[in-house]
């Protein structure tokens, strides 16, 4: 891929735009994509993640709210498998935050983008690469400029379609919206730390992981509205998708550390990757559930505990502690993972 001249190069670099430059900024990749990894999640993965096959289709429906000026979220209303999906208008072009799972999502959601946008370019922008967030990003293709960051796009291809494989076995719904999916490079690639200028409006995106995944990314709109993707939910236990030895780059320790710098923005609105729109004290919610199993983790090992024993003591206390959150079944892969990193 190649680097334009609308791209300032620095430590790190800002994207200006304007509706003379729209036609230059597009960036394509010279070369083929590399080819994705090819493995499977393996079953005791699978075993171990939440059992949505009973749950509603993943279909993204609704208008988009107006959360801030100009800014606006198609809520999840706690569906499983489907996120908030936010959409920034601005003067001169329209940011676009995560397509859903599928091509009928991303559709969707290019509709209602294009609904608010009138004639103004598009922006696509993934807070990581997991399939219920960027999995629709196909309908984007040649309706928006696609941005990642590059530890994004490394991570599509190392996992995608593994990926894919893993969330098919969670249920006919799911996979009917996965099914001829397409994988879709972006079209502009960044490190660590882009703006894009939309007009009034002024979107900071940022590339955080190894966190919840390796490459997770937060749009933070006008020092005012945080996306976070899944570095946090709102009642709802985080995703700690530690499936050793085909994905294992959950870092807690790390996680932990990306909170507490999300709190120092002092955000205004706060939106989850899933669950209600909020401020933030969901953002310290998670912050203090992951200390909360390091902590003990750490006490339950240091103490003779295996991992399974550490893990299902750590579950017990905490769906007491914090009996109101949704998605249990993701604390003993937080355990899991937490003790492995301090057998390390």
């Amino acid at each position: 891929m190649q680097m334009l001249t609308a791209f300032r190069i620095f430590a790190m670099f800002t994207f200006e735009l304007n509706t003379a430059q729209i036609g230059e900024v597009i960036m394509r990749a010279d070369e083929s994509p590399a080819s994705l990894a090819e493995t499977t999640s393996g079953a005791n993965a699978v075993d171990a993640l939440p059992d949505v096959t009973s749950a509603p289709p993943p279909v993204i429906h609704g208008a988009p709210v107006e959360i801030s000026d100009g800014v606006f979220v198609i809520p999840d209303d706690r569906v499983p498998s489907v996120p908030n999906i936010g959409i920034v208008v601005g003067v001169q072009a329209t940011l676009i935050v995560d397509s859903g799972i599928g091509r009928r999502n991303g559709a969707y959601v290019l509709e209602q983008a294009r609904h608010l946008a009138g004639q103004r370019p598009l922006f696509l922008t993934i807070t990581h690469f997991h399939p219920e967030h960027g999995f629709g990003a196909q309908a984007f293709k040649g309706e928006a400029t696609i941005v990642y960051n590059r530890s994004q796009r490394e991570e599509l291809h190392r996992k995608g379609s593994a990926y894919v494989d893993m969330f098919r076995g969670f249920g006919p719904n799911i996979a009917a919206e996965l099914e001829d999916v397409e994988l879709v490079d972006p079209d502009v690639c960044y490190d660590g730390y882009a703006e894009i200028d939309l007009g009034g409006h002024i979107a900071v995106l940022q590339t955080w992981g190894p966190a919840h995944t390796a490459s997770d990314q937060t749009v933070f709109v006008d020092g005012r509205v945080l996306f976070g993707g899944d570095l946090f939910e709102t009642r709802m236990f985080p995703i700690a998708p530690y499936f050793p030895p085909y994905d294992a780059d959950v870092d807690g320790a790390h996680w932990i550390q990306v909170l507490d710098q999300l709190m120092a923005l002092n955000p205004h609105t706060v939106v989850p990757g899933h669950g209600e729109v909020t401020d933030v004290t969901a953002i310290r919610g998670v912050r203090d559930y992951l200390d909360y199993v390091r902590t003990e983790t750490a006490r339950l090992q240091a103490s003779g505990a295996a991992a399974d024993q550490a893990a299902s003591a750590i579950v017990k206390a905490a769906r007491e502690r914090w009996s109101t959150w949704d998605n249990p079944e993701w604390i003993a892969l937080a355990a899991r993972a937490f003790y492995a990193s301090l057998s390390a």
